[in-house]
């Protein structure tokens, strides 16, 4: 049984942790990507780092998780699909072609979503980079015949949503994976977190305030149990630059 994926978290936001300028304001969106850049002024000392290259060489990462409110904004209504007529029983099980996962070269990634309600539409392909689904016996066969049309690698992990703990092990089982960074949102951050799945954090943090109640902050979800404690880490590197940024590096405390 292979050993669970190493689960790195990098995140970059505000000195007060928010990770968006509002809650519906996606970052890939113009003003809101701008807005967001400028607030971290260009420094000759910048601490910032390709954090997808550290964790290649560190961990032998190959494995981008994000999760589809980073693509759709939650009022946005995705493209109509086709309706799925054939036997949709057999669309509830991994989808993960030969033609796709057995020609991969050594700088190969995934890019994965959890997406277990259908609604990212897939335009883009990159040279060394394949997409990979996760989803639940709840996601539309719509969308699960959509993918397989479009050769899209999905694995079937969770009854009503997909089920973190479920979809690592798989990552793992299924296609080797090794370490998964997440650079998503507070929303998923927070559901790894409660998972007990995060092994280390990377934060940026810019020098700006965003504030905003209900704004998206890096770690979200549910909150703690009554008695229950906070995760604690471990600060393994701090760095500051003359624009006033910040980056720190923290391992998760299991012991």
């Amino acid at each position: 049984m292979p050993k669970r994926p190493r689960v790195v978290v990098s995140v970059g936001a505000s000195v007060d942790g928010k990770v968006a300028l509002t809650r519906n304001a996606l970052l890939m969106h113009q003003p809101n990507t701008d807005l967001w850049s400028s607030m971290t002024p260009e420094a000759p000392d910048s601490v910032a780092i390709d954090v997808i290259e550290v964790v290649r060489r560190q961990h032998g990462c190959n494995a981008i998780l994000e999760g589809s409110g980073s693509l759709v904004a939650e009022d946005e209504i995705p493209d109509e699909l086709p309706f799925y007529d054939g036997d949709a029983d057999g669309l509830y099980n991994h989808f993960l072609p030969a033609d796709v996962i057995e020609q991969q070269s050594p700088e190969h990634m995934w890019f994965t979503v959890v997406d277990s309600r259908g609604r990212v539409r897939w335009t883009e392909r990159h040279q060394n980079w394949d997409a990979l689904v996760l989803v639940a016996r709840s996601t539309p066969a719509d969308y699960l015949g959509y993918l397989r049309r479009e050769r899209i690698c999905y694995l079937v992990v969770g009854e009503e949503r997909v089920e973190l703990s479920r979809a690592v092990s798989a990552m793992a089982t299924e296609l080797g994976i090794r370490c998964i960074l997440s650079t998503a949102g507070g929303g998923l951050n927070g559901a790894l977190l409660r998972a007990d799945l995060i092994d280390e954090l990377h934060v940026t943090l810019a020098p700006a305030l965003v504030g905003g109640l209900g704004t998206p902050s890096i770690m979200d979800g549910s909150p703690l149990a009554v008695g229950e404690p906070p995760t604690r880490l471990q600060l393994l590197s701090a760095q500051t630059d003359t624009a006033g940024a910040v980056r720190l590096h923290y391992a998760v405390r299991r012991s």
